[in-house]
């Protein structure tokens, strides 16, 4: 199966004015799409930024002419109204001329506590999510006024008077049984950062059948392996704590309180790090067999970008194309 190569704009790690840079050097290097995500703080203070991803994303469509551009992901329960995101996302895509997918998901703590009004139980944010996205399709859908009631959200005659020809594409992130389900139901694309096979097999069943399926993955390519590793460790060392954990912690302190007893050879164990493409091309192989038609790669290290951008389109992108057939 072919599978397309992504490039992470990854907002927890790098300034705005990098970001827009980024991404015209990943349209420049070939990559097949882009995705950005949508933080309001990095997972770990070492990290240090996170720039607001819709002001940026309107700068890199601006900025790039090709690449297809996704929120990996937005969520639309909290932080942000649901009314508002189909505004956004409406925008974005008469800036972006119909490159634009909006990627969404139920939320991280980390992001949402900054309004004050708490952090639901996982099951009433399942609830509140699919009731957003409802709103969201309905406005994107530009069929008169929306009017909404619902047990969490109301809309009051809403609508979107700059509607792109064609809608906006929308992605849900997925990550068991219930997900996967209202995924099925409303989304164009299914979001994933793991490669499970059954999360595709369930999205089939529930109505997705033939709709693309996109992942993540992390790399830490330096030319020494060693220096990639203590990167990948300082920076990421997070990242193998599980989603049921990260979506509840409620500031850096948490994380780097959960992280503290990961050891670099952990993170180098389930990260590729170095400059081995093989190694990259294996772990990216898992998500090509698990159905995944799209996968973008997140380099660690937000002032290793341009070194990455040059690697890649020598080596890992001719090896890809190989291996992928993208």
């Amino acid at each position: 199966m072919s599978m397309q190569l992504g490039y992470t704009l990854m907002t927890e790690q790098s300034g705005p004015k990098d970001l827009v840079s980024y991404a015209v050097g990943a349209e420049e290097t070939g990559f097949d799409f882009a995705v950005s995500s949508d933080h309001y703080f990095p997972w770990l203070d070492e990290m240090g930024h996170a720039p607001n991803a819709w002001v940026t994303l309107g700068a890199v469509a601006q900025a790039t002419s090709r690449l297809p551009l996704m929120t990996y992901v937005t969520c639309p329960i909290l932080r942000y109204r649901p009314a508002v995101v189909a505004q956004q996302a409406a925008t974005l895509q008469l800036l972006s001329e119909g490159r634009f997918t909006l990627g969404l998901g139920a939320g991280e703590n980390l992001n949402e506590h900054v309004i004050g009004e708490g952090w639901p139980p996982v099951a009433v944010r399942h609830e509140m999510f699919a009731e957003a996205v409802q709103i969201i399709k309905e406005l994107l859908a530009g069929d008169g006024y929306t009017t909404f009631h619902g047990d969490y959200y109301a809309v009051d005659g809403g609508r979107i008077w700059d509607l792109p020809e064609g809608g906006v594409p929308i992605g849900i992130a997925v990550s068991g049984q219930q997900s996967v389900q209202l995924a099925g139901e409303y989304a164009d694309v299914l979001i994933a950062t793991e490669p499970k096979a059954e999360l595709g097999e369930t999205f089939d069943a529930a109505g997705g059948a033939g709709k693309p399926r996109v992942g993540q993955m992390p790399i830490s390519f330096d030319t020494d392996k060693a220096a990639a590793v203590t990167r990948a460790h300082s920076l990421f060392r997070w990242f193998g704590l599980g989603w049921k954990v990260n979506a509840d912690l409620p500031g850096t302190a948490g994380f780097e309180a959960a992280s503290q007893f990961v050891r670099e050879e952990d993170v180098a164990g389930s990260i590729p790090c170095g400059d081995d493409v093989e190694a990259v091309i294996e772990a990216a192989r898992a998500y090509a067999d698990a159905g995944f038609t799209h996968l973008a790669l997140v380099q660690i290290g937000g002032d290793q970008q341009e070194l990455y951008l040059k690697w890649t389109k020598k080596s890992l992108m001719p090896a890809w194309r190989e291996a992928f057939g993208s």
